[in-house]
């Protein structure tokens, strides 16, 4: 066809120009896979930054951001005219005369490049395709990345297409808009608001003439100019940018001498609380959001999302002060207790050698053997050696000599916590605390850990035997219990003992027992409805993880997670409405268009009015002689008829302590202990969860109603929906016992044995019919008024001698069977 072309200049002209033609079509198609990806027309219409998606409480308050790159875009409007024209005079003068490829200046470079300056020739336009669409990267190169010179020439003249295309579709100020939006400025700064903000703690808006220079500057080499690391040559550079705003009359010659003895003044700001890890909030709900993202293709670290939780900011915080007062205390009380020896023993109060268990847990510790031969000398050497590091401290994180072994030793007796608060009617979770600090303890101690239960499960069991037909006054008698069971197809016997190591031999109510945590009666009940019930209920109500069946389940031996006791004890709550709890309430795109809103899935799997009696007995707490959560006498909770269920928890040898509250509009639970089990307190006295987790809860809820913005008040549990046909007419019997000396108020799983006081005609119970559940509770505990009291120490006397006889009578039959 060329041939027809007599004249042999316009010939080779065309031929030429027809290839050329054909070289862009095969480069924008990549024909062949040779030249790798091209921006597409779509592309250029909808160009996507790689922005972090923020995350927000439900009202509102930014608490984080994930990013790959720390970038928060901002409009033409908010920049500041400064960072502008220092960016136009030192970057690309010509910017707003070109089309997007500036030959003149492309021209001049070449020469400066040949007589040994190298000099470059991008237009802001080009910086941006290359920036914004990745055409250097190894995923945008085909087969000719394999070749150099090719390489280069061809993203070269990418980039030049890709400029042509933006420039074509974009005004001057877009795209010098989505220049500075994309850039990196260094420390994991990318875009000028991030910048403005982390450089000089101030919005792009409000930069002055020294600081846009400042940062235009570094753009040449966001390492070698950085102000932080080289603050000599930063100023040098910023000085070569004023001089080139002075050239191109941005800035008169006397503002240049003023600006260029300027000071550089840093102040070092945040654009948010951190990325994803800084927090186990945001951590948590990376988790929850991995398959959501993963099936709807999102990026939670690009895709710049705006993610509001469910969690109350006022509530959030309150939990969090709450958690740091009372952990600061255990902590004391802690180191107090063991003082100089070792905490890390075995139910049999045998020492155990934590940290040298734990060393040899380390990936390291396999390494060194196989490079010092097994040496042991050698590999404590490497252990014991000190060096400098900063570790965990109420005061504020420290710097100290630490070795390895030191490390391990110190954080194995930390206390730690989890905390979390459900509203079970609409399932969103109001507080996340995983733990102490975040940045120290990355497990989770919400949804990741999972612990004994202690007598926090015994309501399960309670729960079956109403579900048997009984009801909250049918009564067992305290004492010892023996209960056969199949293991292995052997018959094994499981003897439970009481906190106390005694039994009063009284009859007790459901609710009583419940109140009081009597493990035997507790263990009765188990028996009566079957352990295999027990477990049943438990997955009804929402507990997850899988449960032995066993005797000893309703005392809580199977390890659960705070996530699922919040989650099983709102089902009392919500009348008998298992609800699954959200942490995202609803997802937007970075315009604020909702793209999701999540919804909690819900099941009825109790009736009315066995929720209803469920909430009654946990008020039994503190409402009955000696229940267990009657410690909450001490904090501001008892106003215009306020009611709370409850009940502590501790499992054996008081490794795991926890706290499970409710109140007309929330359930929270605790737990509170060691993330090593064999570090543990002594005694109930200091570890019990009464003592340890119950306090978190009572300084949280007192703070939420101080608040009388909380929209949290005071009052009493709803009335119950239905006729309840059950009988609940059953007033304790009052006894004239100080249950404040011990436990029966703060200690968990005991009875008091003291057969020989005085009962005392009781007051009716207020809670006779559903009608008078509203009346108002009482201003103290019944129980902490005694008609007769012993005194302290004549009870302990008692006490003392109780557990003498208990423990004489043990050693006498432990003889006789040898």
């Amino acid at each position: 066809m060329f041939k027809e072309i007599r004249n042999k200049y316009i010939r080779y002209a065309t031929i030429s120009i027809f290839c050329i033609i054909i070289f862009f079509c095969a480069l924008q198609l990549n024909f062949l896979w040779l030249f790798g990806y091209s921006p597409s027309y779509e592309d250029i219409k909808t160009p996507t930054l790689r922005v972090g998606s923020e995350l927000y409480t439900s009202d509102g308050k930014l608490i984080g951001r994930y990013f790959k790159e720390n970038r928060t875009p901002v409009d033409f409007k908010e920049i500041a005219p400064s960072v502008i024209n220092a960016l136009v005079a030192t970057e690309d003068v010509r910017f707003y005369q070109h089309m997007g490829i500036d030959f003149r200046s492309l021209i001049s470079s070449g020469l400066s490049t040949a007589s040994g300056d190298k000099r470059g020739g991008s237009t802001i336009t080009q910086q941006l395709a290359k920036n914004l669409y990745r055409t250097r990267y190894n995923k945008s190169q085909g087969f000719i990345k394999h070749i150099p010179v090719v390489r280069t020439l061809v993203s070269k003249l990418k980039e030049w297409m890709t400029a042509v295309k933006l420039e074509s579709n974009y005004s001057k100020n877009d795209i010098i808009t989505m220049y500075l939006n994309t850039v990196s400025f260094g420390n994991n700064a990318y875009g000028i608001k991030t910048a403005a903000r982390i450089y000089f703690d101030k919005d792009a808006l409000n930069l002055d003439v020294p600081e846009s220079a400042l940062l235009v500057g570094m753009l040449k080499g966001t390492t070698y100019y950085n102000p932080v690391k080289n603050p000599q040559r930063a100023l040098e550079r910023r000085n070569v940018a004023l001089a080139q705003m002075s050239k191109y009359k941005y800035i008169t010659a006397a503002q240049l001498d003023t600006f260029k003895n300027t000071p550089i003044k840093l102040k070092e700001g945040r654009i948010d609380d951190g990325s994803d890890g800084d927090s186990y909030l945001r951590a948590a709900v990376a988790k929850y959001l991995e398959k959501w993202c993963s099936d709807n293709g999102y990026d939670l670290y690009e895709d710049g999302l705006k993610i509001y939780t469910t969690i109350d900011s006022k509530l959030q915080k309150y939990a969090e002060e709450a958690v740091n007062e009372q952990m600061r205390s255990l902590q004391k009380r802690f180191y107090s207790v063991w003082g100089k020896e070792d905490p890390w023993q075995d139910s049999e109060k045998k020492k155990v050698d934590y940290p040298n268990r734990a060393k040899q847990n380390l990936p390291i510790y396999a390494m060194l053997q196989k490079k010092y031969n097994n040496n042991a000398d050698s590999i404590d050497a490497y252990f014991n050696k000190k060096k400098k590091m900063r570790v965990f401290a109420w005061g504020g994180d420290r710097d100290t000599l630490f070795s390895t072994m030191d490390s391990i030793r110190y954080y194995g007796k930390i206390l730690n916590t989890g905390m979390m608060s459900l509203d079970p009617f609409s399932g969103k979770i109001k507080v996340w605390v995983g733990g102490i600090d975040h940045k120290f303890f990355k497990y989770d101690h919400v949804n990741q850990s999972k612990r004994q239960a202690g007598s926090t499960f015994k309501p399960f069991a309670y729960l079956a035997a109403l579900e048997k037909g009984m009801s909250p006054c049918d009564t067992y008698i305290d004492k010892p219990v023996s209960i056969a069971y199949q293991e292995h197809g052997k018959t094994e016997y499981w003897e439970p003992k009481n906190a106390s190591y005694s039994n009063s031999y009284r009859e007790m109510s459901l609710r009583l027992a419940m109140a009081r945590s009597v493990n035997t009666i507790t263990a009765q009940v188990t028996e009566t409805v079957g352990w295999d019930n027990v477990v049943k209920w438990a997955h009804e109500c929402g507990i997850d993880s899988h449960l032995e069946s066993v005797p000893s389940v309703s005392l809580g031996s199977n390890d659960v997670s705070v996530y699922e006791m919040v989650k099983a004890y709102g089902t009392f709550l919500n009348d008998g409405i298992k609800t699954d709890p959200i942490l995202v309430e609803k997802i937007t795109d970075l315009d604020g268009n909702l793209i999701e809103e999540f919804k909690p899935k819900t099941k009825k799997v109790l009736s009315d009015e066995i929720s209803w009696l469920m909430l009654y007995m946990f008020r039994g707490g503190m409402e009955e002689p000696g229940g267990t959560s009657q410690a909450l006498w001490e904090w501001d909770l008892w106003k215009k008829n306020n009611q709370i269920g409850g009940k502590t928890g501790t499992s054996s040898d008081y490794v795991d302590a926890w706290y499970m509250g409710i109140t007309k509009d929330l359930v929270t639970g605790i737990w509170v202990g060691c993330d090593e089990r064999s570090a543990h307190f002594k005694n109930g006295e200091t570890g019990e969860g009464s003592r340890t987790a119950l306090p978190i809860f009572g300084k949280f809820m007192e703070k939420v109603y101080h608040d009388p913005n909380s929209g949290y008040t005071y009052g009493p549990f709803p009335k119950a929906k239905e006729k309840i046909t059950r009988n609940i007419n059953c007033p304790t019997p009052r006894y004239s016992v100080d249950t404040t000396a011990k436990d029966s108020v703060a200690v968990d799983s005991s009875v008091f044995n003291v057969p020989t006081i005085e009962e005392v005609q009781p007051q009716p119970q207020k809670e006779e019919t559903p009608k008078q559940e509203e009346k108002k509770t009482p201003e103290a505990p019944a129980a902490a008024v005694p008609a007769a009291p012993l005194t302290k120490k004549e009870e302990r006397e008692l006490r003392r001698k109780k557990r003498q006889e208990e423990k004489e009578k043990k050693k006498q039959e432990s003889q006789n069977q040898r």
